[in-house]
């Protein structure tokens, strides 16, 4: 009988994070997403805010949430950016929406956007 219990349980739980997870992507959904990333899937488009710029070294220290694309947790973490110029749009302290993926093995910004 605990045996059904703890089944009837673990399903009763995936069926409740599922609908949470459905309500947050509705919401991001509805137009909370940077402009610019309107395209990009919605489970890519990370939010964070810059702890560190580091323009001789072409990298950003993010304090991040979850980057479910890449099946990590929140932490702060070192990124490479694609492109140098965006290292020019950001100051420490911004609140952002980003992009980060794998590219020849390390980690990079990709996409950014700063909030308001």
């Amino acid at each position: 009988m605990k045996v059904i219990q703890k089944i009837a349980m673990t399903i009763y739980m995936a069926a409740m994070l599922g609908s949470v997870g459905s309500a947050a992507h509705a919401q991001v959904a509805k137009g909370s997403e940077a402009p610019g990333m309107s395209n990009a899937p919605q489970e890519s488009i990370s939010e964070g805010e810059v702890k560190k710029v580091d323009t001789s070294a072409g990298k950003l220290t993010i304090k991040h949430g979850p980057l479910t694309n890449l099946g990590m947790g929140a932490m702060t973490m070192v990124f490479r950016v694609k492109d140098p110029e965006m290292l020019t749009q950001v100051r420490e302290g911004d609140k952002i929406q980003f992009i980060a993926e794998k590219v020849n093995g390390a980690l990079t910004v990709t996409t950014l956007q700063v909030l308001k």
